[in-house]
């Protein structure tokens, strides 16, 4: 009887220079975006926009990356993933233009230029990351992984804070340095990640098995309330606060705290995940998510930080365990899994975001916190559906080939006639 792989030791997992710097770019393309609100003030001043109007800003680059990935995942699965440090430099290029553009609709279409590389980074950076650790180690290590991420998006306000506060508006020209660099980085540790990748399929080779569809509707289905759930209440932890009288210096570490709590989330599922399977970890976390929305809503004031962390801690969890999951149901095509889900996770949660915000203007953010717990009970009625490890082995042992027998050979025949 075989038995399951022993989990990798995550000082194994942590010691993964090939990881490492996959998660170094993840850290810098996601920081990015993080740098985006802090130029709002810049730019609302500059071209006399209105708030509503300057949003479009991340929208054009959250929307073109999340709606590139699935293209991008495609063309992984199909040419390989060698030119990952290649978007990351069209991204860091992109983005250091948009402080020079002489008018509104260039910045919105430099914007999603820029988003354009971040969508061309996360699968193929997804299906890298997976590939680098063997076994049930690859928990923790798309953990690690997606935590590159949500630090640099946490960052990335702190730095542009710094930035934009020195230079200006025209400071983006200096972010060009830290993706160049790392892409360099990158492009040269691809050598020795490309040799651990799956080989692709050979032209002609027989199509993959389709995904079964209910196990990777629910993944799916989780993914976006889990990316609702967070961006929805990050977004208005600011808003909310000072309105109940606090300032920026309470308001704004809490909205770090969430966000920092949500990285640490990532990297203690994984190595749960490892240990107790991925069903178990998501559905425990969804179950104490209810608790921990409903006591953060209910409770304000230095409190929040502790229940804040929670929410951040377990909401934000299971987005690695979803990434690998779908990535083994699609048998054969890891790169559009890997777009899909996490452009389904950007897409849901930037629409997420203002339908919290019209329930909060409707019924108070407080409610409109309350009633993401709902939501979450609704999820776990969904995530019964999600496959088992035992029945995602079964889906990779069916869709590999067997070897082909060799043929056989005529006996040599002796006798007088030789």
């Amino acid at each position: 009887m075989q038995t399951d792989p022993e989990p990798a030791p995550r000082s194994a997992v942590l010691r993964n220079r090939p990881l490492l710097t996959l998660m170094l770019g993840h850290f810098t393309v996601d920081m990015y975006v993080g740098l985006l609100p802090v130029l709002y003030p810049l730019l609302t001043a500059r071209f006399t926009l209105d708030l509503k109007t300057v949003g479009l800003v991340t929208l054009a680059y959250s929307g073109t990356a999340s709606l590139a990935q699935p293209f991008f995942g495609w063309v992984a699965d199909r040419y390989g993933t060698r030119f990952i440090g290649l978007a990351l430099i069209w991204t860091a290029t992109m983005f250091a233009t948009i402080g020079f553009a002489p008018t509104f609709p260039i910045l919105l279409l430099l914007a999603g230029a820029a988003g354009l590389g971040s969508g061309a980074y996360h699968p193929l950076g997804a299906l890298n990351a997976s590939a680098v650790i063997e076994g049930r180690g690859r928990n923790t290590a798309m953990s690690v992984y997606v935590t590159g991420g949500t630090v640099g998006v946490a960052l990335g306000p702190l730095i542009g804070a710094i930035l934009f506060s020195v230079f200006g508006v025209r400071g983006t020209a200096l972010m060009v340095l830290p993706g160049i660099g790392i892409a360099v980085w990158l492009l040269f540790e691809m050598r020795a990640i490309a040799r651990r990748l799956p080989a692709r399929r050979p032209a002609g080779a027989a199509a993959p098995p389709p995904a079964p569809l209910v196990p990777l509707l629910a993944t799916i289905g989780v993914m976006m309330s889990r990316s609702w759930t967070v961006l929805g209440i990050e977004a208005f932890v600011p808003t909310w606060y000072a309105s109940l009288g606090y300032g920026a210096s309470f308001y704004g570490p809490l909205a770090t705290t969430i966000v920092l709590a949500s990285a640490a989330g990532t990297i203690g599922s994984g190595t749960l995940a490892d240990r107790y399977g991925r069903k178990a970890v998501i559905s425990g976390a969804l179950v104490l998510s209810i608790p921990a929305i409903l006591l953060f809503a209910q409770f304000t004031g230095p409190v929040a930080f502790v229940t804040g962390a929670l929410v951040g801690l377990l909401a934000a969890s299971t987005a690695p365990l979803m990434l690998i999951t779908a990535q083994q149901l699609m048998v054969g095509r890891a790169g559009v899994a890997s777009g899909l889900i996490m452009g389904v996770g950007f897409v849901t949660g930037a629409i997420g975001v203002p339908v919290t915000g019209a329930l909060a203007d409707a019924f108070g953010i407080e409610n409109a916190i309350r009633l993401q717990a709902l939501i979450v009970a609704a999820t776990i009625a969904i995530a019964r559906f999600l496959p088992t490890e035992k029945r995602l082995r079964a889906l990779q042992s069916a869709a590999t080939p067997n070897p082909a027998p060799a043929p056989l050979r005529a006996p040599v025949e002796t006798g007088a006639d030789d």
